[in-house]
Order: structure tokens, then C-alpha cells, then sequence
């Protein structure tokens, strides 16, 4: 079995590898991938549709924490929509502000950022 420098995954045009989320309760490990582009000025049900317009997904919160350690060049210094509603609050959805990577919730029709990533699970098939 090869290291995970070895199983890096291919990259498509104008994607960006973000690094490695580590499974947990008996998830497998994954990659993150970082699509391009950004989106400005939208809600989190916009955010949602245009990630899967793009081929994505929004990140989860881990993921937003993993992007703003290796790859905060490639956001804007602005709040940033993840996947994760609220546990407690379903109105309110995390994000990340990306000028000073903390994570807060904000109601769902806040006009924020949306970036898509993908994930390549590992482990999985080997």
C-alpha cells in the first residue's frame, strides 16, 4: 500500500488539492479538492445549488478549517458558507470567515460566499 503522497489524487482543470480529512467513527479517510471559482453575494440555499452546479458540494465545517490552513490565498477575506446547519438552530448555518478563520453561524438568507470542493474517499476499495 503506498503512502498518501503516493494516492494523491489526479486533478481536473483549475482544481486545487486542499490535504487530507482523517475518517472519523469508522468513516474512511478522504481528499479534499478545492474547485474553482468563487460566488459572492448569496444565500445558503443559492450557495448549495450553484456547488452542485459546479460539481461539488459546499465544505463542511472540518473542511472550511483544513482550506483556511492550506489554501487561504484562494479566498476572498470575506464569510464563507459550509454544508452544516446549526445543530440546535436550524435556521442558522456555519461558515468561516476567511480573514480570520473563525467559525460562526449566520441565518440562512445572509448573503455570503460559496466555494465547491470534491471529495476522493481512501480506503474504500483497497
Amino acid at each position: 500500500m503506498g503512502t498518501v503522497l503516493e494516492m494523491k489524487p489526479a486533478l481536473r482543470d483549475g482544481e486545487i488539492y486542499a490535504g487530507l480529512i482523517l475518517g472519523k467513527n469508522g468513516q474512511h479517510d478522504y481528499h479534499v479538492i478545492l474547485l474553482p471559482e468563487d460566488r459572492g453575494d448569496v444565500s445558503w440555499t443559492l450557495a448549495r445549488s450553484w456547488a452542485g452546479e459546479h460539481g461539488g458540494e459546499l465544505p463542511n465545517c472540518r473542511e472550511l478549517s483544513l482550506l483556511f490552513a492550506n489554501l487561504r490565498e484562494q479566498f476572498q477575506r470575506e464569510w464563507y458558507w459550509s454544508s452544516e446547519p446549526h445543530p440546535t438552530r436550524m435556521q442558522l448555518v456555519w461558515g468561516e470567515n476567511f480573514a480570520s478563520g473563525i467559525q460562526t453561524a449566520y441565518g440562512r438568507q445572509f448573503r455570503g460566499h460559496a466555494r465547491a470542493v470534491r471529495r476522493i474517499p481512501i480506503g474504500a476499495d483497497d
